[in-house]
Parts: structure tokens; sequence; C-alpha cells
């Protein structure tokens, strides 16, 4: 590692310190104005309402309706946009498939439920594992759209009991079972899109990741509830925000507690994965003003991820979350993680910076060299935390992966971690 520093030093690094002043990310470069700016309300044909119980919907929990709610949503789509409404009360699904100009409204009281059967659900082409393959579809779907929404006081709820408990199963059989095997529905997928919001609502119980957006650009995650249990059964790979790719991406007031990453930035693996356009490096995501219960990390690198750059987790508060910061350093995939603030962190947490190799599903593909990986421009500050575990928890292997630049400043740590329990 060629240098960790407790306090900033050296004018290279002194725009950092000034960074969240003058709105600028971690690289100098300046925040554009959309990241301070309030959804606008939606407007003409887009605001008209498509109550799904007024085109034949039934308010009957019992009946798988996709069908009929995938009706409405063309019909809105046919006219140039509108909004799909579920009203009060429980409307069981599978995947559904929104277009450009349609929006999602859950009014309160209302549950949209997925089908605990996978055979229910589409087979799609996903990005997953690091390549795009066919997969199951995610309860809600939202492919090449410029303007898509989710929103309200409702709840998408995967209903994931019977899949956690099938995951757990097949592991046990076979321990190396991976998420292509266990085949489970995700909540929320959106690929290829942009202007897309999620806003108010409540997503629970996924079958698998909570919410997964691939290729996307300018994406906002606002005042939302992500909830996925620990016990009786843990729900595996329930991943609360998965961003594969993206740019643009603002997470704001929102609460997390699941089973696996709260935030993880991905992109893709393999030995030459940096050369595949199907995968992509991850820009501009800013986290803040966000409450993170149990999970893996506040926010993780990986595990499969080619690079992010100018991430900023801020003003955040943990209670029970792993870790604060997890870069999963993969030896058969070339990364690149550089310029990352993490500042005005208070709360309970496991450890503070997690850093380790990942060797989960470890293949070269015949290639024999070891693809070197970079984590680089870290600035952590202003932070005051309870740690449970060893608050740096950094390993080094420089023949597979370098570190620099890794800066603390003003941290205050009520270390746990040697203490008897």
């Amino acid at each position: 590692m060629k240098r960790i520093l407790t306090t900033l030093a050296g004018l290279a690094l002194a725009g950092l310190s000034l960074m969240a002043a003058n709105d600028v990310w971690p690289d100098g470069s300046k925040m554009e104005k959309w990241f301070t700016t309030q959804p606008a309300p939606l407007k003409g044909q887009e605001a008209k309402r498509f109550v799904i119980t007024e085109y034949g919907v039934l308010r009957d929990s019992t009946v798988l309706q996709t069908e009929a709610i995938q009706k409405v949503i063309d019909l809105a789509a046919e006219q140039g946009g509108g909004t799909v409404v579920i009203p009060q009360g429980t409307f069981l699904t599978s995947s559904l498939f929104f277009k450009s100009r349609t929006h999602l409204y859950l009014e309160k009281g209302a549950v949209l439920k997925g089908s605990d059967d996978v055979s229910d659900y589409a087979v799609v082409p996903v990005h997953i594992e690091g390549v795009i393959q066919p997969y199951i579809a995610a309860l809600v779907n939202a492919y090449e759209c410029d303007g898509f929404s989710i929103r309200g006081e409702g709840a998408i709820d995967g209903n994931g009991l019977r899949y956690w408990r099938d995951f757990w199963t097949r592991r046990r059989v076979n321990p190396k079972c991976t998420n292509l095997e266990a085949l489970r529905p995700r909540l929320f997928y959106a690929a290829n899109s942009k202007n897309v919001l999620l806003e108010g609502v409540t997503l629970r119980n996924p079958g698998f990741w909570t919410t997964h957006f691939y290729k996307c650009d300018y994406v906002r995650v606002k005042d939302i509830v992500i909830y996925a249990p620990k016990k009786p059964v843990p729900a595996p790979s329930s991943d609360g925000v998965d961003i594969d790719a993206c740019n643009n991406f603002h997470i704001t007031g929102c609460s997390f507690q699941n089973s696996d990453d709260l935030i993880a930035i991905k992109g893709g693996k393999g030995p030459w994965a940096d050369q595949d356009p199907d995968n992509g490096t991850n820009s501009n995501i800013l986290v803040e003003n966000t409450w993170f219960g149990p999970g893996s990390a506040m926010v993780t690198f990986g595990s499969e991820c080619v690079g992010g750059r100018n991430v900023i987790l801020r003003n955040c508060v943990g209670a029970g979350a792993s870790r604060v910061l997890w870069l999963k350093m993969r030896p058969d995939t070339p990364q690149n993680y550089e310029y990352i603030l993490v500042e005005n962190i208070t709360g309970e947490v496991g450890n503070f910076i997690y850093v380790h190799p990942w060797t989960q599903f470890f293949d070269l593909k015949g290639r024999e060299d070891i693809p070197k990986s970079y984590g680089s421009h870290i600035l952590m500050r202003n932070c005051e935390l309870t740690c449970t575990r060893k608050p740096y928890d950094i390993v080094e292997k420089p023949e597979e992966f370098e570190l620099s630049d890794i800066v603390y400043e003003n941290i205050k740590i009520n270390d746990l971690s040697n203490q008897q329990k």
C-alpha cells in the first residue's frame, strides 16, 4: 500500500477536503444541479390515472392477475403514457413490464405481491454474474425506458419465503450452488433506462436482489424502505440497491435492512471483464441521509465490479450494518475503485473499512496471469462510530491489487472488537 494517512496532507488532497461545501465530486469535477433538485411532479398524459380495478383487475389476493395488470400498463403506453395505480388491497402477480412514460403508483394500503412460483415468471435477458444471459425476470421491469417511476405509500412484496427455503436447501445439497441454479425473481429491474425514480414506497421480502439497475443514467431512489429478514430464514442475496454499470445515481432519505449488501456497486466480472462492452464502470454516485440497519455493508464494491469512480457516502447512520465501506478485490477480475468519499457517518457498525480478496467462484478462464486491480483516492472523514469488529481491516496483496492514497481525517471510533463478550 503506497500511502495510508491519518490526516490530510499535500496540495493534491486539499481539494478533496473542500468537496462537500463546493458540491464537487472527489476527483474535483463539478456535481450537476440535478443532485440537489427535487423530483418534478408528473404532468399531462403521464399523470393520467389508470386504476387497475377499473379495468377488470379483481380485488382478490389469491388470484394471479399478471395478464390483467399488464393489459392496463399496455393501455397506458398506447395512449402515450400514464400512471398505473394500485389501490388499497393485495394484488398477486408475476413479472410486469413497463414502457417509457408509464409509471407505477401504489396507494396507501396497496400491496403488489409477487407469486412464489418461479414458473409464473418470464425469462428474459439479464446482466447477471458478469454476463448477459437468460434469467428470471423481476417482478417489476423497465427496459429501455426514458421516464419511469414507482411512487406512493404502498408496498411491493416479493413473497420470498419459498425462494429462500429453496436456496438454502440447494446449498445444503451443493455448497457451490450459485444464483443461476437457484432461480429466483428480483423485485425490480431497470435496464438501459434513464430518468428513473423510486420514491416513498416500501420494497420488502424479495426473492432475490431487491432492486437492480443496469446501464441506467439519472436514477433517484428517494425516501423508500427496503427490508428483507435475517431470521428465522435469512433472505439470501437480498441486496438492497445493485448499481450495475450506471452513471448519475442519487440515493437519499432511505432505510435499508436486508441479509446481504445494502448498496452494491457492480458492473461485471472475469479476467477480461474490462474489455466486454456488456460490462461497464460506475460513476457519480451520491448516497446520503440514509439509515442502514443489518446488512453486509453500507456500500460494497463487488463482488462483480469492473470499477467505480466518484462515489460519495455521507450523512448516514449505521444501526447494525456489518461494514461502512467494503472493497471486494477479485483476483480473477481487473478492477479500479477510485475517488471515494465517506463522511459524517455515525452509529454502530462492524468494520469501518474492510478490504479483502474475494475468491467466490474464482475462475481465470485460461488466463495465465492475475489481472491487477487498484483502489485509490479514498477519503474517510468526520465520522464517529462504535465498531464491534476490527475498525480498519485491510489485507494487502500487492501481487493482486494495489491500494494507495487512503486518507482518514477526524475519525472517532469506540472499538469494541477486543472486548470480551
